[in-house]
């Protein structure tokens, strides 16, 4: 039985969650119906938001619509998709309208909705910092509470390379800031960097626009050989059950390092959709519209530097990967680094931070993604999408965000969920003879 609160009284809680992105939006549906864990969730910014700043048209979803907050752990909840679509009287029409995919911007409205109809949800509020004596006391810029249990959910920020942070600006920007700034682009010169589905989707936008307000060049340019699609296969999508999620977490660091190395376009690589239509776009403006200068393609490069141009704009200088002798230059009026994202840093965590365990750049996490640290077992810090090199490749992916909550909640009440029949596929070796195997 779950240890009861040592203090009570409404500024303490079982559980205090630090962030509310999907992954902590998940957790804070699930424990909506558990009504033994007084929960209270808080984040810095004045209301939901998710990639708003990407949001492109047509942009879909890269996974199923059933990888929302909580269908795959607990599909009776009413925080799913589907019951945001009931809600919202349009069921129906979402079935007509036959998506391939669910269009981002809806799936964006849907995590907002969730977390604008859950009480125990907060905004504006920013955490500063989380300090330990026999409970977890948060102060934040408004209040401290104290909690039992404190569960931190505050996803990743945009990265790009150190020597262009500075640089960053109207002309230079990461994609995360693209529905913003990528604005009057018309005749200009634009270098897109990054080959994965960001990128795409950043250069599928600029060639999509009307004659008047194309851009005069879009370059693209990728590390990656050439623009890969994403392994969305039937076998390789057993990576992101949680069987697999489990196997994985007891692989040691370097193979578990050398399995994202090696995966990656499983989780990173370009839908077939995006780039089935980036390719009529160019046959189009090549060959009917007699654009032949308007789109250059450049992958198995490496973007050494940008600098200011001689004559205004930026020069991109970048390495083949097969030629590494000779330096490409790329002029260019607007660059866009679509390179990712990294973990949020959890400098609020100071106070505690030398308590808490690591594993290489992470904090280490047991089981159900608490982590190891010197005090007690019933007062615990949990992390959430940010154990990618513990996890693996669905760890900041939507596929096991419900599954992962569930764990949470589960070990906040001390019960056991059902867990889902595990993989066709063995993972683990077994010792002594097959069957099938003739022995």
């Amino acid at each position: 039985m779950a240890s009861e609160s040592i203090r009570s009284g409404p500024a303490h809680y079982r559980c205090l969650g630090v962030g509310v992105g999907p992954a902590n939006l998940s957790l804070a549906s699930m424990l909506h119906s558990r009504k033994e864990v007084s929960h209270l969730f808080l984040d810095r910014k004045g209301n939901f938001s998710w990639h708003d700043g990407q949001q492109m048209p047509g942009n879909t979803l890269q996974v199923s619509l059933f990888k929302d907050l909580v269908t795959l752990a607990d599909p009776q909840n009413p925080y799913s998709f589907l019951a945001y679509l009931h809600e919202q009287g349009r069921l129906y029409h979402f079935l007509n309208a036959q998506f391939d995919a669910v269009p981002r911007v809806e799936f964006r409205n849907y995590l907002a909705w969730a977390s604008r109809t859950n009480p125990h949800i907060a905004f504006g509020e920013a955490v500063e910092e989380v300090s330990f004596d026999g409970v977890f006391t948060v102060r934040t810029d408004r209040r401290t509470v104290t909690a039992d249990n404190v569960v931190v959910g505050v996803g990743s920020r945009a990265w790009v390379p150190p020597k262009a942070r500075e640089l960053l600006g109207p002309t230079q920007f990461h994609v995360s800031d693209y529905a913003g700034l990528a604005r009057d682009l018309g005749g200009k010169r634009v270098v897109v960097i990054g080959g994965g589905q960001s990128g795409a989707e950043a250069f599928l936008d600029l060639v999509s626009q009307p004659a008047r307000e194309l851009p005069r060049r879009v370059s693209w340019i990728s590390r990656r050989d050439n623009y890969f699609p994403i392994d969305d296969s039937p076998f390789t999508n057993d990576y992101y059950m949680p069987s697999y999620a489990e196997y994985f977490y007891g692989l040691d660091r370097e193979t578990r390092h050398a399995f994202n190395e090696r995966h990656v376009l499983t989780s990173d690589g370009i839908s077939e959709s995006t780039l089935r239509d980036i390719y009529q776009k160019i046959y189009l403006h090549r060959f009917v519209e007699g654009n032949v200068d308007l789109v250059a393609l450049h992958p198995n490069r490496e973007v050494r530097d940008v600098q200011p141009g001689v004559y205004g704009g930026w020069q991109v200088s970048a390495r083949h990967n097969d030629h590494r002798e000779s330096v490409e230059l790329f002029e260019a009026d607007v660059v866009i680094w679509a390179t990712g994202f990294r973990p949020t840093p959890m400098d609020f965590l100071g106070p505690v931070a030398d308590r808490l365990e690591r594993d290489g750049e992470e904090l280490r996490i047991d089981e159900d993604y608490a982590v190891y640290w010197d005090g007690p077992d019933d007062r615990r810090i949990f992390v959430q999408n940010a154990s990618r090199g513990q996890r693996g490749l669905a760890d900041p992916n939507l596929s096991l965000n419900a599954w992962r909550s569930r764990r949470i909640a589960d070990r906040l009440t001390v019960v056991a969920g059902n867990e889902q029949l595990p993989s066709f596929i063995e993972w683990a070796s077994k010792p002594g003879p097959q069957a099938g195997s003739g022995a």
